[in-house]
């Protein structure tokens, strides 16, 4: 099958639609349209059009494509999946051939937004069209889609936004900016400058009124749509992306066509919210965020991969991001026959049996009043603390420091008619709870208390040693770059990429005398060498990064000596002061040592 070319996507459009889509036609051509079509509707408020996702909070995301008929290998390599055509260079008339093998006859869509429903999340987002270019719905615009070039010849789209309308979950689109197969799709904009086809006069105009077109389709033969999810994974290489593609056009056409339609930031323009990737924010973030997931190594389907998930894992992820306002949006990544993998659906059973239990503690919740909390993470709604307690007390005493609110009443959310005995004293508060932990995963004790909350700030404590440990999860963050990182080896700062950007923590000493200062940190070979400076009271120490042998190798260094001449609170600060190779470090702690 060979690539469509433009002016074959004209006029089949034309032949193909009927009045109304004579009208998307127009638009997605860039030509005039009459007035009543390009007039806006009166587009509601941030609060009133997020105010469903805000509640929601989880989310099911899915990478379904062409890219599963590989199934993650290629060619001797077995690590592929959804960038398959990028990873492993293959040219467009070669990946075409994945078409022809796609016919998904065990998919049911009732069966997958069943299995959302049951995890307990309220939304579904699938990749209408990935970088690939293979759009998975019924596109007028190109043949080079699942009704045209597959045996399938049927439309999933459709019957997921029915199946999802039927539930009560609310539908979302992916829609990929980068387009490797599309002819009019410049090459020098997409990642590593790959293109399945590349055309030296590729029209990048063109391409983006193909995709106003396709974005045109999505939002008006599926029913109402939550969320338009961009996404041009790296693409563009630092040009102005929002500029070359119309973003704010885009924005306004969605605005018009389907006012309550919400927009993630990945068209280059900060739209309505956030959306870090395989990572979750060390605190909590200024503007409304998703946190998007895989349940095992890729997003589109890889049989080799089995590393899942576990359901502790999902749960507490799940709690980890609610504490800090946000939403979870986890993958799965369907097979070619149409089944989603036996090891997610493991996993988000198990969720989903939690969450039937606890979901109080997860759906329409905010943020966290307290900055940290040593037995696991918090949610809140008005009037109700909900404590996730993932390391159960010792002693049967649950100590909550800093909450200066009068507490009326506190139970486990499993138990509402037994109470808990509650203690109050030094702005700490002190809740009796069983012996044993009745959810080895995550137990919620529900505080209910009197007023809005209000938490003292809670200083870290030296050891009884006197040492002072200050770690890379207990920083506060300043700037928008470098964030905090768990997993996979680490357990730090990282992403510190703007030496604007710099680190802080506030902690008290009993004793004054003098302190080493130790950081721990690492740094890969050829990212070596930024200066930094280390603000203790009125004291600065310096120091330059060294090569540690990797992100993961964590060395400690000394930096000095400071003295604290009084007791009391004190502010220890990181700040980078050049980044001459990229990054600054891995920053893993500060050590305060007294020296005898």
């Amino acid at each position: 099958m060979m690539c469509v070319q433009q002016r074959d996507i004209q006029r089949g459009t034309l032949r193909r639609l009927g009045a109304a889509g004579l009208v998307w036609s127009v638009m997605a051509l860039g030509l005039a349209v009459p007035a009543v079509f390009a007039q806006a509707k009166d587009v509601p408020s941030y609060e009133k059009r997020t105010e469903w996702f805000r509640h929601d909070r989880f989310g099911m995301f899915i990478h379904w494509g062409i890219y599963s008929v590989p199934a993650g290998e290629w060619k001797g390599g077995k690590d592929h999946a959804e960038w398959i055509m990028l990873t492993g260079k293959i040219p467009s008339a070669e990946y075409e051939k994945f078409a022809t093998q796609f016919n998904p006859v065990k998919f049911d869509a009732k069966q997958w937004v069943q299995l959302a429903r049951d995890a307990g999340m309220k939304y579904v987002v699938i990749t209408s069209k990935h970088h690939d270019g293979f759009c998975m719905y019924d596109s007028k615009l190109t043949d080079y889609d699942i009704m045209q070039a597959t045996p399938f010849g049927r439309d999933p789209m459709k019957e997921l936004a029915a199946a999802c309308s039927e539930a009560g979950l609310k539908f979302c689109f992916y829609h990929s900016v980068v387009d490797w197969h599309h002819p009019e799709f410049p090459a020098r904009y997409s990642q590593s400058g790959f293109h399945g086809a590349p055309n030296p006069n590729a029209d990048l105009d063109q391409y983006v009124a193909y995709m106003k077109g396709q974005v045109r389709e999505l939002l008006s033969n599926y029913g109402p749509i939550g969320i338009l999810w961009f996404d041009g994974g790296g693409s563009f290489n630092g040009q102005p992306m929002a500029q070359l593609v119309h973003a704010q056009e885009i924005i306004d056409m969605i605005r018009a066509l389907q006012p309550m339609c919400i927009v993630n930031d990945r068209l280059g323009l900060p739209a309505d919210y956030g959306t870090p990737e395989q990572h979750i924010p060390g605190q909590a973030p200024k503007n409304m965020f998703e946190v998007c997931m895989t349940l095992n190594d890729h997003w589109g389907y890889n049989k080799y991969d089995n590393h899942w998930k576990s359901p502790e894992t999902v749960i507490r992820n799940l709690a980890d991001i609610a504490g800090k306002g946000g939403n979870y949006l986890l993958n799965v990544g369907p097979t070619a026959e149409g089944t989603i993998p036996d090891g997610s659906v493991q996993t988000l059973r198990e969720v989903g049996k939690w969450m039937s239990v606890n979901g109080e503690s997860i759906y329409g919740t905010m943020a966290s009043p307290f900055r940290k909390t040593p037995w696991g993470r918090c949610t809140a709604k008005p009037g109700k603390l909900y404590l996730h307690v993932f390391d159960w007390p010792a002693g049967g005493r649950l100590l909550v420091p800093g909450l200066r609110n009068q507490v009326t009443k506190a139970y486990l959310l499993t138990a509402k008619e037994q109470p808990c005995q509650v203690t109050q004293a030094d702005e700490q508060v002190t809740v009796a709870v069983p012996a044993q932990r009745p959810d080895p995963i995550d137990t919620i004790v529900v505080l209910e208390i009197e007023g809005a909350p209000n938490v003292a700030p809670v200083y870290i404590e030296p050891a009884k040693d006197g040492s002072i440990t200050l770690k890379a999860v207990d920083a506060t963050v300043h700037g928008d770059t470098a964030q905090y990182e768990a997993g996979n080896g680490k357990d730090n700062i990282g992403f510190w990429t703007n030496a604007a950007d710099y680190v802080s923590w506030e902690f008290k000493i009993a004793k004054p005398g003098v302190f080493l200062i130790k950081l721990n940190y690492a740094c890969a070979p050829g990212a070596a060498g930024s200066k930094y400076t280390v603000r203790l009271a009125e004291n600065t120490v310096s120091g330059e990064v060294r090569p540690t042998g990797g992100w993961t190798n964590f060395t400690e260094e000394q930096l000095g000596a400071v003295e604290l001449a009084a007791p009391g609170k004190y502010r220890l600060s990181v700040k980078p002061q050049s980044t001459p190779h990229g990054a600054v470090m891995n920053l893993k702690a500060v050590q305060l040592s007294p020296v005898r």
